[in-house]
C-alpha cells in the first residue's frame, strides 16, 4: 500500500510519496536513522505536488485551521487533484499521514480518503521538515525562515485572545510596586529625619508623620531665618496654627548644629523626592483600586484591594487563585511555616495573607482559626465568580462580606447567621434586577418599598373580600345563590357548556329542560345551587300534595257511606 505524507509548511501546502517502505516493514529505528542522511532519505521519500500560499493572510488562516483540526476548500482540492481517486465499496490502495490526527479523521469524514498518524509517520514528517528547502526547487535559503518567522508571530498574535480591561498581570505589577514603594518611602523618610536632625532636632517631636516632616524640612530650610512671617505658611502645611506656632518656638530655642547652604540644599532635594514618592505611591494605590474593580470587584468588596491583589500575586493569577480550593487559599503566603510544621510534626499555620484582612483581627483569639477558614471559604467563591462571570457586579461581594460579618456576631453573640442559599439567591436577584433596570432606564426601587407595596397590595385584596363574603351570606340567607367571580378560562368553558347544552334542549322535551336539569341560562349559576333549590321547593310542596290526598280520600268515605 502506497503512503502519501502531507506536509504544512509556512510556505504552503506539500506532498510526499513514499518509496520502498513495505521493503523497511515501517521501523521506526530505520526510519529515524536514515532521516539525516539526505541520499538516504531522498531515495524513500519523494516529492509529489506542491502548493503555495497566496498570502501571508492565507498562510494564517490554513495555520489556523490546521490547528483546529479543520480541512479547508483549499486543502481539500489539493487532495483531490493530487491524489487518486478512493472509489465506493472498494478497499483503497494507498493512504495518507499526517501529524495531526483530528485533521486526519475530517479528511476521512469528508473525502474518504485513509489517513493515519503514528511514530512512523512522525519520524518521516521530521525529515521532511529537515530538508524540506532541498525538496523545493527555486527557494531561496533564507525565505523558508522569513515564512516561518512571520507566521509564527501572526499565528501567536491572533491566538492571544484577551480583555484588555481585565489583565490581572497590571494587578500583580501594581500591588509589587506598592509593597517596594512603602519600604523606600519608610526607609527614605527615617534617613531625612536624621539628616535634618542634626540640624533641627526638636522638629521629630512635633511632627511625627513622614510626609509632613519632609514638607516642613523643605518649607523651613534654615531654621534661624525661620520668624512670624513664615506662620501662614506653616499652617497650611501642618493644619494646625498651635503646632505651628511650636515649630517656630522651638527653631528660635534650638540646640541643633548650623549647616552650610549646599548641605541645604541637598536636604532640601532630598526631601522633595521623599514627598514625591509619596504622591505617587497615592496615584499608584487608585489606580490598583481601580484595576481590581474591573478584574476581581467581588473579591475586592469582601477582603479589599490590597489583600485581594496580594493574593492574586502569590497565586500568579485570578484563574490560578480560582482553581486554589479554600484550605490552599487559606494559607498562601505561609508556606515556609506550613513545611517547617509538616517537617517537626508541629502545628500547621491557620492563615496567610488574609491575616491582613480586617475581619480575623475583629475576631477573639479563640475563633481567629475559624475565621480565617470562613472568610478563605468565601474568598475562594469571589475568585470563582470574578474568574468565570463575564457581567462586572460587586453584588455577591457584598453579600459574602455580609455573611462574614453574620459568621462574627455568631461568634461573638450567638446570632444565628442566613443560610448560603438564601444570600445566593438575594444576590442573583439584585443582579438581574440591575440588568432589567439598565435595559429599562427605570429608577431602582428598593426591596422594601417592594415588601410594602405587596402587603398593601394583600391587605386591600383583603378589604375587597371580606364585603364580598358578606354580600354571600346575605344572598344565602335571602335563598338567591352567590354569583362567583370567573376568570377567563372558566368563562370560555362556561360557553361551551351553554352551547351544549342549548342542543340537548333542542332535542329533549321542555319537561326534562324545566326540571330535570335544573339549569337557567339567563342567571348563568351553578348546576349545584340549582339542585339545592329544587330540592328545597320539592320539600315545600310535598306536605301540600299529601293534604289534597287526604281530603280526596275523606270524600270518597262519605260517598260510599251515603
Amino acid at each position: 500500500m502506497a503512503l502519501y505524507i502531507l506536509y504544512e509548511s509556512a510556505s504552503g501546502y506539500s506532498l510526499f510519496l513514499g518509496h520502498g517502505l513495505d521493503e523497511i516493514g515501517q521501523n521506526t529505528e530505520a526510519v529515524r536513522g536514515s532521516v539525516a542522511d539526505l541520499n538516504r532519505f531522498g531515495k524513500v521519500v519523494k516529492l509529489v505536488a506542491f502548493s503555495p500560499f497566496e498570502s501571508a493572510l492565507d498562510a494564517l488562516n490554513q495555520c489556523n485551521a490546521v490547528s483546529e483540526g479543520q480541512m479547508t476548500d483549499e486543502l481539500r482540492n489539493f487532495l483531490e487533484l493530487t491524489l487518486p481517486k478512493v472509489k465506493e465499496g472498494k478497499k483503497s490502495k494507498f493512504s495518507l499521514g499526517v501529524a495531526e490526527p483530528k485533521l486526519g479523521s475530517h479528511i476521512f469524514e469528508v473525502t474518504k480518503i485513509p489517513c493515519q498518524s503514528n511514530e512512523f509517520v512522525l519520524e518521516l514528517l521530521r525529515g521532511v521538515r529537515l530538508h524540506f528547502d532541498r525538496f523545493i526547487e527555486n527557494l531561496k535559503p533564507g525565505d523558508l525562515e522569513i515564512a516561518q518567522l512571520g507566521l509564527g508571530h501572526s499565528y501567536s498574535r491572533a491566538k492571544v485572545k484577551f480583555n484588555v480591561n481585565r489583565v490581572d498581570n497590571m494587578v500583580i505589577q501594581a500591588i509589587f510596586l506598592l509593597d517596594t514603594l512603602d519600604k523606600d518611602i519608610n526607609s527614605f523618610s527615617m534617613r531625612v529625619r536624621e539628616w535634618y536632625s542634626w540640624h533641627f532636632p526638636e522638629l521629630v517631636k512635633i511632627v511625627n508623620d513622614n510626609y509632613l516632616y519632609a514638607k516642613v524640612a523643605k518649607y523651613v530650610e534654615d531654621k534661624s531665618q525661620l520668624s512670624e512671617d513664615h506662620l501662614p505658611g506653616l499652617t497650611d502645611i501642618v493644619g494646625d496654627e498651635d503646632k505651628a506656632k511650636e515649630i517656630i518656638e522651638a527653631a528660635k530655642a534650638s540646640m541643633g548644629q548650623d549647616l552650610s547652604p549646599i548641605d541645604l540644599i541637598n536636604v532640601k532635594q532630598f526631601a522633595q523626592r521623599v514627598m514625591d514618592l509619596a504622591e505617587y505611591r497615592k496615584k499608584l494605590y487608585d489606580y490598583l483600586v481601580a484595576k481590581m474593580n474591573d478584574i476581581a470587584p467581588n473579591l475586592a468588596a469582601l477582603i479589599g484591594e490590597v489583600v485581594g491583589a496580594r493574593l492574586i500575586s502569590h497565586a500568579g493569577s485570578l484563574t490560578n487563585l480560582a482553581k486554589c480550593p479554600s484550605s490552599t487559599l487559606q494559607i498562601l503566603g505561609a508556606e515556609k511555616a506550613l513545611f517547617r510544621a509538616l517537617k517537626t510534626r508541629g502545628n500547621t499555620p491557620k492563615y496567610g495573607l488574609i491575616f491582613h484582612s480586617s475581619f480575623i483581627g475583629r475576631a477573639s483569639t479563640r475563633n481567629k482559626g475559624r475565621m480565617a477558614r470562613y472568610l478563605a471559604n468565601k474568598c475562594s467563591i469571589a475568585s470563582r465568580i470574578d474568574c468565570f462571570l463575564e457581567k462586572n457586579t460587586t453584588a455577591f461581594g457584598e453579600k459574602l462580606r455580609e455573611q462574614v460579618e453574620e459568621r462574627l456576631d455568631f461568634y461573638d453573640k450567638g446570632v444565628a447567621p442566613r443560610k448560603n442559599l438564601d444570600v445566593m439567591k438575594s444576590a442573583i436577584e439584585t443582579v438581574e434586577t440591575k440588568d432589567t433596570e439598565m435595559v429599562v432606564d427605570e429608577p431602582a426601587t428598593d426591596p422594601s418599598s417592594k415588601k410594602s407595596k405587596k402587603k398593601k397590595h394583600k391587605a386591600g385584596a383583603k378589604d375587597d373580600i371580606e364585603p364580598m363574603a358578606e354580600d354571600n351570606q346575605a344572598a344565602v340567607i335571602n335563598g338567591d345563590a352567590p354569583e362567583e367571580p370567573k376568570s377567563e378560562k372558566k368563562k370560555k368553558k362556561e360557553k361551551r357548556k351553554l352551547a351544549q347544552e342549548a342542543e340537548e334542549e333542542k332535542n329533549e322535551p321542555m319537561e326534562n329542560v324545566n326540571g330535570a336539569n335544573g339549569f337557567n341560562a339567563e342567571d348563568g349559576t351553578a348546576k349545584k345551587n340549582k339542585k339545592k333549590e329544587s330540592k328545597d321547593e320539592n320539600t315545600e310542596d310535598l306536605p301540600a300534595a299529601s293534604e289534597g290526598k287526604k281530603k280526596k280520600k275523606k270524600k270518597s268515605r262519605s260517598e260510599d257511606t251515603n
